[in-house]
C-alpha cells in the first residue's frame, strides 16, 4: 500500500474498532453527513438518500475519511478473495491474515459497520419519506434495501432487519430464514408499488436524474426486482425448494420479465462522480491480482475473457502470460508484484448484477424442472451474453471446447503447486448427470460475474462450484475452519461482545451455531439436492 494511503488505512481500522456497530439503536445519529438543507435544495431529498444507498452497495462514499479503504475492508479482503477471484500481492500483516484464515476482525467488521452506520439509516428514512406519497420511489427503495442487505446476511447469517430502529422489540435479530422470507415480502411490495405507478403514469421518469444503477426507467427497476427475486430464490434451492419454486412462479406471472440483453446490467455508474474503488486498489495501491483458481480455469479453458479481466504479467520471466496467486500460502515477500493485475480502472462501472448471471439462474431453474425452458439454451445464452458484454469473440468455438482447467504452478514456490480441481469443460453434454450440468452452469456463472465477489462467494458456498483450491496453511482459531470445506461466513463484529453483549448473544442464538468462520449459513446445506 502506498505510503500516502497508510494513514487512511490505519485510521479506517481504528474507526472500525471503535465505531458503533449497532446504529439501529439510534438511527437519527447516522454518519452520512447529510444535512436538512441538503435535502430540500432543488427537491433533492429523495434523490440524495437514494444516491447514498446506491453508492453504498459497492461502497465508495466519502464521509470525510477517504472512500477507497472502506471498500477494501468491506469486500476486497474477504469476499473478493474467498470467492476465488483475487489476491493481494503484498504480504499484509506479515503474510498471515484472512488469506490463511487468521481472520481479522478489523477487516471483517466492515460490512456490518458501514451498512448499519451509513446505508441502512438512509434506507429506513427513505422508506418512511416515500411510503405514502411517492409509490415509485418507495418501490425503488425496497429493491435497494433487498440488494443491500442480502449482501450483509450472506456474510454473517442473522442480522437486525425487521426490527431495525424498533426499540419496542429490543432490535431483535432475525434468523437468516426470516430475513430471506422478508426479502420476498419486500420485493412483493416493490412490485405492487412500481406496477401501479407505471400503469398510472407510464412515461414518468422523475427518478432518472438520481439513478446511477440503471437507465432511470421504472420498468427497468421492475426487471431488476424480478431478477433479484430469481437470484434469492435459487439461493434457497436446497434448503427451502418449495419456497424457492413458489418465488420463481411469481416471476413467471409478472409481465415485466428479467434482465436478458447485454445492455441490461445493474452497475454503479461512474458517469456522475462515483469512482470505482476496486480500480483505485488495482492501479494506485497495487493490491488486486489474479487468483490461482482464475489462472487455472481461464487459461485452462483458453478463455478469451482473460484478456478483458486481467493484464498480462509485467515480470519479464512471464511476459505475455497470465499468472495468479494461491490463497493461504503465508508469503512474506514481494515476488508476486509482477504477476497479473486486474483490468479494472477507477472509471469502470461497478457491477452488481449482469444479464448473463440471470441466464445461468434460468439454466439452473430449468435443470431443476421449475420452468419449461431448456437448460442448454439458457446456459448457452449465459455464455454468449457474457462474451458480448466484454466485447470478446470466439464464443461458438468456446462452447464446443472440451478443455479443462490446468494445474496451478506457482511462479516462486513449488510447494504451492496444486493439481487442478475443476474438471468440467465449457461444452454442454446432454448425457451428463444433473450434478455435472450444475457444475458447468455455476462455473460459467462464476466466470461471468467477475469481478463481483460478494455474489460469487455466496454461490460458491451454496453449490461448491467452481472447485477452488484449498489454502496451503490454515491458521484459523482452534481449527474452526476446515481446510477443504473452506470459510463459510464472517464472525459478528468483535466490538458487539463488549459494547452490546445482549445483542451479540441474541445474534449467536439466531445463528444456531458457533460464531466463527466454519459455521454454515442457513442456506448453505452442503448438498445441492438436484433429484
Amino acid at each position: 500500500m502506498k505510503k500516502k494511503y497508510i494513514h487512511l488505512y490505519l485510521t479506517g481500522l481504528l474507526l472500525l474498532s471503535v465505531a458503533c456497530t449497532g446504529n439501529f439503536r439510534d438511527y437519527n445519529t447516522d454518519l452520512s453527513g447529510i444535512t436538512d438543507d441538503d435535502l430540500i435544495i432543488d427537491d433533492n431529498g429523495y434523490g440524495i438518500r437514494l444516491g447514498i444507498i446506491q453508492q453504498g452497495l459497492y461502497f465508495n462514499y466519502d464521509y470525510g475519511k477517504g472512500k477507497n479503504w472502506p471498500f477494501q475492508l468491506t469486500q476486497n479482503l474477504n469476499a473478493d478473495m474467498f470467492s476465488g477471484y483475487m489476491h493481494d500481492a503484498k504480504p499484509l500483516l506479515g503474510g498471515s491474515h484472512n488469506s490463511d484464515y487468521n481472520m481479522q476482525d478489523g477487516w471483517n467488521s466492515a460490512m456490518w459497520t458501514h451498512m448499519y452506520s451509513y446505508v441502512f439509516p438512509q434506507i429506513y428514512q427513505s422508506e418512511n419519506a416515500t411510503r405514502n406519497t411517492q409509490p415509485a420511489l418507495f418501490g425503488v427503495t425496497k429493491i435497494l434495501k433487498v440488494e443491500a442487505m442480502h449482501r450483509v446476511t450472506d456474510y454473517y447469517g442473522p442480522i437486525i432487519y425487521k426490527n431495525f430502529a424498533n426499540a419496542a422489540n429490543h432490535y431483535r435479530p432475525d434468523t437468516q430464514k426470516d430475513v430471506y422470507y422478508e426479502f420476498f415480502n419486500e420485493l412483493d411490495s416493490a412490485v405492487v408499488a412500481l406496477g401501479g405507478y407505471i400503469e398510472e403514469k407510464p412515461d414518468a421518469n422523475e427518478f432518472a436524474r438520481f439513478d446511477i444503477l440503471l437507465d432511470g426507467n421504472y420498468s427497468s427497476w421492475m426487471k431488476f426486482a424480478n431478477s433479484l427475486r430469481l437470484r434469492l430464490a435459487m439461493r434457497l434451492a436446497s434448503v427451502a425448494p418449495d419456497k424457492a419454486r413458489a418465488e420463481v412462479e411469481k416471476i413467471k406471472k409478472n409481465g415485466y420479465g428479467v434482465l436478458e440483453t447485454v445492455t441490461e446490467n445493474v452497475a454503479v455508474s461512474t458517469q456522475s462522480g462515483y469512482t470505482n474503488p476496486l480500480g483505485e486498489l488495482n492501479l494506485v495501491w497495487n493490491e488486486t491480482y489474479m487468483s490461482a483458481p482464475m489462472e487455472s480455469i481461464l487459461t485452462g479453458y483458453d478463455d478469451p475473457r482473460v484478456e478483458a479481466y486481467f493484464k498480462s504479467c509485467t515480470d519479464v520471466k512471464f511476459k505475455n502470460e497470465y499468472r495468479g496467486i494461491r490463497q493461504g500460502t503465508c508469503f512474506a515477500h514481494n515476488h508476486y508484484a509482477g504477476l497479473s493485475k486486474l483490468s479494472v480502472t477507477q472509471s469502470t462501472d461497478a457491477p452488481l448484477m449482469t444479464a448473463s448471471e440471470i441466464w445461468f439462474l434460468r439454466a439452473e431453474a430449468a435443470l431443476r424442472g421449475w420452468t419449461d425452458e431448456d437448460e442448454e439454451t439458457c446456459y448457452r445464452n449465459g455464455v454468449m451474453t457474457s462474451f458480448r458484454q466484454w466485447g470478446v469473440d470466439g464464443v461458438e468455438k468456446y462452447l464446443q471446447s472440451e478443455l479443462t482447467a490446468t494445474d496451478f504452478i506457482d511462479t516462486y514456490d513449488e510447494e504451492n503447486n496444486i493439481e487442478a480441481r475443476c474438471k468440467v469443460s465449457p461444452k454442454w453434454n446432454q448425457q451428463d448427470d444433473k450434478e455435472t450440468k450444475l457444475e458447468k452452469i455455476i462455473t460459467q456463472k462464476w466466470i461471468a460475474m467477475f469481478p463481483e465477489g460478494c455474489e460469487a462467494w455466496a454461490e460458491q458456498r451454496r453449490t461448491g462450484y467452481p472447485r477452488l483450491f484449498p489454502v496451503r496453511f490454515n491458521h484459523s482459531k482452534n481449527g474452526c475452519i476446515d481446510t477443504e470445506i473452506m470459510v463459510r461466513r464472517l464472525n459478528f463484529p468483535g466490538t458487539l461482545q463488549t459494547e452490546d453483549p445482549e445483542q451479540y448473544l441474541a445474534l449467536v442464538e439466531a445463528l444456531n451455531g458457533e460464531d466463527h468462520g466454519g459455521t454454515r449459513l442457513w442456506w448453505d446445506t452442503g448438498n445441492n439436492n438436484l433429484e
